[in-house]
């Protein structure tokens, strides 16, 4: 699996096509505003022409994949709420009642929930995918979370989810008691930050719970001094529900879809897939910032400037729906307002 990462960044084009980009910025200029009046809409738009390499983005069939597994790390109360809460969320998302789920309805997105590690077992029905790699990742205080083959199977699971759904763009969502814990290692590792900034609330947790939330997390990563490559950090630190979104972020990028990321938890995927394959970020549209203390950190490790800042910090991809309809203006914008030639209209700089 290592092998075919390496392969999946040297496979990944990159996206800055100057010709391709002149004719976006010559395009959205020439529209009937001042210029930049529309904003980060307009640097959106290009955005999407360039991720689509076409001057007139259409966003079609769009998925919402919700990855889903339990956390070892729980067992030493990092959370406010239990583990069961992992796999009742999964069946709130399939009988609809979940905010992702209604968000997913109103905007005419489709919703896949992918049992990737619950510590339940589901019946198989419409909108789950059964990717089970085990029932939650082991405790970080006794072993890596995941053994590496289990890693790599969570990677691949996440690139053949989407390999097999339709459409050019995927939003991000993720389910799983414990996950904030995970996200915050993976970023205290990958970027040198201390941990103590880059945990929060998570479910809800008050001073003294974050407080000692902090303590386990650093215990756990004196505990694994020796994980520092992408990989290594992310089989001993991650879940199986973020390692999935990894192999979804991977496949995304190869395919040229657009990738709508959700909070703290889909940002952790998405900073270890561009710790593997760097290019990645040209495809990913970062919805809003997580009310959750780290994210903030995330987005400047990412180098991204997320489109909303609403301060959520549910999850479940539900800030990811919530832009959704930002990037289908942004293709309208570009596809269908007026020049002024077309529209007759002078511009500014037109003689008197």
């Amino acid at each position: 699996m290592k092998i075919n990462l390496v392969k999946t960044s040297n496979n990944l084009t990159d996206l800055n096509n100057l010709t391709l980009k002149k004719r976006l910025e010559h395009k959205i200029n020439n529209k009937t505003k001042p210029p930049g009046s529309l904003g980060r809409i307009e640097t959106l738009a290009i955005q999407l022409g360039l991720i689509l390499q076409t001057e007139t983005p259409q966003l079609h069939a769009p998925q919402m994949i919700v990855c889903a597994a339990d956390h070892g790390i729980v067992a030493h109360g990092v959370s406010a709420f239990p583990s069961d809460v992992t796999w009742q969320m999964v069946e709130n998302f399939l009988a609809g009642g979940a905010a992702v789920s209604v968000l997913a309805r109103q905007h005419g997105i489709g919703l896949t929930v992918v049992d990737c590690g619950v510590n339940h077992d589901f019946a198989p029905r419409e909108g789950l995918m059964l990717r089970k790699v085990a029932y939650g990742t082991a405790d970080p205080l006794q072993a890596p979370a995941m053994s590496f083959s289990q890693c790599e199977q969570a990677i691949e699971n996440g690139r053949e989810v989407l390999a097999n759904l339709s459409g050019n763009a995927v939003l991000l969502g993720e389910m799983g008691i414990g996950n904030t814990s995970s996200a915050s290692l993976l970023l205290a590792r990958l970027t040198g930050l201390d941990i103590a900034v880059c945990t929060g609330a998570g479910t809800g947790l008050d001073t003294l719970g974050i407080d000692k939330k902090t303590e386990v997390l650093r215990r756990v990563l004196a505990h694994n001094p020796e994980a520092n490559a992408p990989f290594d950090v992310l089989a001993c630190f991650g879940g199986f529900e973020i390692a999935t979104l990894v192999g979804v972020v991977l496949q995304a990028a190869l395919e040229n879809r657009v990738i709508v990321v959700d909070g703290f938890i889909a940002s952790s995927a998405v900073l270890v897939a561009s710790r593997i394959a760097p290019l990645v970020l040209q495809r990913c549209v970062f919805a809003h910032r997580s009310g959750e203390r780290g994210h903030q950190h995330m987005l400047e490790a990412l180098q991204a400037q997320a489109l909303l800042d609403l301060g959520l910090r549910l999850g479940e991809g539900s800030g990811a729906a919530m832009a959704w309809p930002l990037l289908q203006s942004a293709c309208v914008i570009m596809g269908e307002m007026a020049s002024f030639e077309d529209a007759g209209v002078s511009r500014s700089d037109d003689p008197i």
